[in-house]
């Protein structure tokens, strides 16, 4: 199988850090001005960096309640300062983005003006029952724009059965995988728990990285030094963040010595 990226040729299991935002400019609890969450994305991006970590994917997690897609210009904006800051602090590693809860149109924006290589999408194609109500797919508009762009290189990374929500019916997986893939066009697919932290059940990833073939699979909750080396033979890489954190607790910093913990596991 092809590395997702060139940047993680040689490597089975690249290791991706999250980078969670505090409430950006416009959000309800917004306080202490950009400065502040610059200095706090940069602090955790050290941290990842120090660690040996093979990429880094931004989101603005603190910006609860999320809109349910588009977000506001203000959201975009601080994204791209925040984003071009940390791409500017480890130029040698990958960048992704995330604009919470379904942006990938402004995610693919953001990316594509601070050289980005990824970004995350949390329903690309069929439809999803949220904290933010029905969520449905946008593959034909993101997909357009990311050609309008130039911007094939920017790689989707797409979640199946995505946490923090319910299917709004029951469909085979197979079905939902091999649609992401063939019809929406996934880079690669992302296997989670039921919500941010929660582990991820490796018969599950096993069966997803069965029906996404030749498309990677990447393990986006749960992975920690304990559940890896369960999940390393049922998936091609991992997203990691709030297991690098005391407690686990997702609003925390980036802990030097978890992270460390994590990438010797993997």
């Amino acid at each position: 199988m092809e590395p997702i990226l060139e940047a993680w040729s040689g490597l089975t299991h690249p290791v991706i850090g999250m980078i969670h935002l505090r409430p950006l400019p416009g959000s309800p609890r917004f306080a202490g001005g950009l400065a502040a969450v610059i200095d706090a994305a940069l602090a955790d991006t050290r941290a990842w960096s120090e660690a040996g970590v093979n990429g880094l994917m931004v989101e603005n997690f603190g910006d609860v309640p999320f809109y349910q897609s588009d977000v506001p210009r203000e959201t975009i904006a601080a994204m791209t300062v925040v984003a071009k800051e940390i791409r500017d602090a480890v130029p040698g590693l990958p960048l992704g983005v995330n604009v919470l809860r379904n942006d990938g149109e402004s995610a693919l924006a953001i990316a594509a003006a601070v050289g980005a290589s990824y970004i995350r999408v949390n329903v690309l194609s069929g439809a999803a029952l949220t904290d933010q109500g029905v969520i449905e797919g946008r593959a034909a508009a993101l997909m357009r724009y990311r050609k309008s762009l130039g911007a094939e290189h920017i790689k989707v990374f797409a979640d199946v059965r995505v946490k923090h929500a319910a299917p709004l019916v029951e469909r085979p997986l197979q079905d939902e995988v091999e649609e992401l893939v063939r019809r929406a066009g996934a880079d690669a697919v992302i296997v989670s728990g039921s919500g941010t932290g929660k582990p991820t059940d490796p018969s599950h990833a096993e069966e997803v990285k069965r029906y996404a073939g030749e498309t990677p699979v990447l393990i986006g909750s749960g992975a920690d030094a304990q559940s890896i080396p369960q999940l390393k033979p049922v998936c091609h890489g991992f997203i990691v963040g709030s297991a690098a954190k005391p407690g686990g607790k997702v609003d925390r910093p980036i802990d030097l010595a978890l992270a460390k913990t994590i990438i010797n596991a993997v």
